[in-house]
């Protein structure tokens, strides 16, 4: 995978550093797959494959700047199946996910958790 240097989008100036990440697949002989890498070098390589991934919240401004939103999502989830150690059935746990994902949606939208958890579905999925 040796690239030639290629200039930067955004910043002319900035050379790309992709040639100094060669990832040589190296096989050992007599084990199985590939020989293992440094965690340092594994997170080199993927800053470097998801590059405009990983730095889209300085372009997009509606990408926030950390993932807290996605774990605070989760969380309650966590909690409940820490306290009780999991659900009795696969219905229950959907319906829990269901309410915990109106009240999220209702929460960054701004609107009245309560007033909305008091109506149909239908109208639920109309107001969002």
């Amino acid at each position: 995978m040796d690239q030639p240097t290629k200039t930067n989008r955004r910043n002319p100036s900035l050379k790309s550093k992709s040639h100094c990440l060669k990832v040589v697949d190296t096989f050992r002989t007599g084990a199985r797959g590939r020989k293992a890498r440094r965690p340092g070098h594994n997170l080199l390589v993927r800053l470097r494959d998801y590059r405009d991934d990983v730095l889209r919240f300085l372009t997009d401004f509606t990408v926030p700047f950390t993932n807290n939103q996605a774990e605070r999502d989760l969380r309650m989830m966590k909690l409940r199946m820490k306290i009780s150690g999991t659900f009795r059935t696969l219905e229950g746990a959907q319906v829990f996910a269901d309410i915990r994902s109106v009240i999220s949606t209702v929460r960054k939208h701004g609107g009245n958790i309560l007033e909305t958890l008091t109506l149909s579905p239908q109208q639920i999925i109309a107001r969002l």
